[in-house]
């Protein structure tokens, strides 16, 4: 089978054909130029998704992805960035194997079938001009023989004619001679111009012909061949990136199968468990009895006929809990004021006014009264407010629930003793370069680096120092955990030194703001995270505070600010709070009438009972 045989008379077709498949080629090159194009923009599609949905640095997206599920997303969208990056590979390869390669053979192509076509147009004005020469020999033999017929009956015609002078004969029969012999000339040249023709139609048609179409066919075939070698290297360059492909979606199953329900749930506990104990259940109070109640009739202990108190654990509070206070009856509380409590009167001296029996400064107090204070107390939760603003945090992070606390003075420990690894790590290397210095005087001067050295003892001494206090911070507050087992240890605490900080900063800023306003740059506040809670929720109103003793006024006082209340010399009264080291002891006239009176201004008398109940809650909580 060859073009040059059965196609021997179809060169204007076999032109046509052979340039429609080089606009073949050059379209299946448009085509996967294309192609590449998609996947480069598929692959900056996917990594501007990826980059994205990446957690933002110090923000607090970044904490976020502490969890086994958020982990597990993030790893998706790093594989994602991979799986970009094969689709790059895609493109970059069918750049260089496909589409320059098939651009630089259509080129080379387009020369070497011109040259083919040249050829053959040439070989077929070859033999047309041969056979032009075939009919101008024919057409002259023709000629001369039509003139030697004509002048041979010109003789014969002067011959039988006896007018005719034998000169005129003689002339017209040399005159038939030669035209016999042009026809045989042009005869004898038509002969040979016809074998010349016929040799070289024969070349034509079965030699060089053929030759150029078969050139022709197998440049054709390479074509094809060619195209489809290069869808070939289509699917295999598609092929090659599967398994790295299959890799990052293994790997984003294995993320996904990584995700543990139970591990976040624990992480959440460890992230805002604040160690505080849940607050115990709210004692009956009876109302039948007289409304002036005594001491004895307080929830820190029984009746007075019955001189016990069995305090009750665990079970179902079926009072309300102290969370749930409406936000204008809290801050309407008698609070103490917002101000240091007035000297008593000039006719006595302070050190002459008996306070009474003071309760003794303890370490530990019930968490239920701690958490009474807390809601209850308006200078307190005015201060909390503020520490929702910002600020400066302490160092200790005391403002933090003991739990939190301990995390975050690990994490600073932990921290710490980085900075003095690398600080060691530098000593260390700057001890090598000197010791190089001294043996080797030309390469430095040993001196060079005292300086430095003694920079780096000071600072590794300074951190040192910081991780001591820090650890010290640790153990106290390790310490103040309850010790029941490791883990529950570290999951679980008292509101200790937290509190106390949080009241003393409230203390300093209720002195500090006589009025009870609020100014950054009076109250350099605590920073701490709170619930953003309000309490603005409508709830019934709570129960009263229980009475633990009564008091006297020893003088008359005016109470004019808020949260305070008027006393009368010699008035009794019933004692609900102690003083707590602001000078303010809360007061109760009736159930209506409660408030902070200046605690010199009265004798307490602390009803034994209700110590002694104290006493026991405090040894429990400790």
């Amino acid at each position: 089978m060859s073009w040059g045989t059965e196609l021997w008379d179809q060169f204007d077709n076999l032109e046509k054909h052979t340039q429609w498949g080089i606009d073949v080629l050059e379209k299946y090159i448009k085509f996967v130029k294309e192609r590449t194009e998609i996947e480069l923009s598929y692959a900056k599609q996917l990594r501007n998704l990826s980059k994205k949905y990446q957690p933002k640095k110090n923000s607090k997206e970044e904490e976020e992805y502490r969890y086994t599920s958020t982990r597990a997303f993030l790893a998706t969208l790093n594989e994602m960035n991979d799986y970009a990056g094969q689709h790059e590979v895609i493109s970059e390869n069918m750049t260089s194997l496909i589409i320059g390669e098939l651009t630089r053979y259509v080129q080379e192509l387009k020369q070497e079938r011109k040259s083919h076509f040249h050829d053959g147009r040439k070989a077929q004005q070859h033999i047309e001009t041969c056979w032009k020469q075939l009919e101008a020999s024919k057409r002259r033999f023709e000629r001369d023989c039509k003139e030697a017929d004509r002048a041979q009956q010109y003789f014969e015609k002067m011959d039988a004619d006896i007018n005719v002078t034998k000169a005129d004969v003689e002339k017209a029969r040399q005159q038939a001679q030669l035209r016999h012999q042009m026809a045989e000339d042009s005869k004898a040249e038509y002969s040979s111009t016809l074998q010349k023709f016929n040799s070289e139609q024969h070349d034509h048609y079965y030699t060089h012909i053929p030759n150029i179409f078969q050139k022709i066919q197998e440049m054709e075939e390479r074509r094809i061949v060619r195209i489809g070698e290069s869808m070939k290297t289509f699917a295999d360059v598609d092929r090659q990136v599967i398994p790295i492909i299959g890799k990052c979606l293994d790997e984003i199953t294995k993320a996904a199968e990584s995700v543990d329900h139970k591990n976040d749930s624990q992480m959440v506990i460890e992230a805002f468990k604040s160690g505080f104990e849940p607050p115990g259940d709210v004692d009956f109070e009876d109302f039948t009895q007289p409304m002036k109640r005594t001491v004895s009739e307080s929830s820190l202990s029984n009746s007075r006929g019955d001189g016990k108190y069995e305090p009750k654990f665990g079970g179902k509070s079926k009072g309300k809990l102290w969370p749930f206070i409406k936000k204008n009856k809290l801050m309407s509380l008698l609070t103490s004021p917002h101000q240091p409590p007035p000297p008593p009167p000039a006719s006595a001296s302070p050190s002459a006014v008996p306070n009474g029996p003071q309760s003794p400064k303890q370490q530990k107090e019930p968490l239920s009264h701690r958490f009474n204070e807390f809601m209850t107390s308006k200078p307190k939760i005015h201060c909390f407010r503020s520490l929702k603003r910002g600020g400066a945090g302490p160092e200790d992070f005391s403002n933090l629930p003991p739990e939190q606390r301990r995390k975050k003075l690990q994490q600073k420990v932990d921290e710490l003793n980085k900075d003095i690894q690398k600080e060691m790590d530098q000593r260390d290397a700057l001890t090598k370069m000197k010791d190089v210095y001294i043996k080797n005087p030309q390469m430095g001067d040993a001196a060079s680096v005292d300086h430095r050295l003694s920079e780096l003892e000071q600072n590794i001494e300074k951190l040192r120092l910081e991780v001591q206090k820090f650890e010290g911070w640790l153990a106290d507050v390790e310490g103040r955990l309850p010790a029941r087992t490791e883990q529950a240890r570290r999951q679980s605490g008292l509101y200790e030194a937290q509190n106390t900080s949080a009241v003393n900063s409230c203390a300093q800023d209720r002195e500090s703001s006589p009025d009870g306003s609020y100014t950054e740059e009076q109250s350099q506040e605590t920073e701490m995270k709170v619930p953003a809670t309000d309490f603005d929720d409508e709830f019934d109103d709570e129960e009263p505070l229980p009475t633990i003793g009564t008091c006297k006024a020893l003088y008359t006082f005016e109470g004019q600010n808020e949260g305070t209340i008027s006393v009368a010399e010699g008035e009794m009264l019933y004692v609900i709070e102690e003083d707590k080291g602001d000078g303010w002891t809360r007061i109760r006239r009736n159930e209506d009438e409660e408030g902070y009176v200046p605690t010199s201004y009265v004798e307490v008398y602390l009803d034994k009972n209700a110590k002694d109940v104290y006493k026991s809650l405090q040894k429990i909580s400790e």
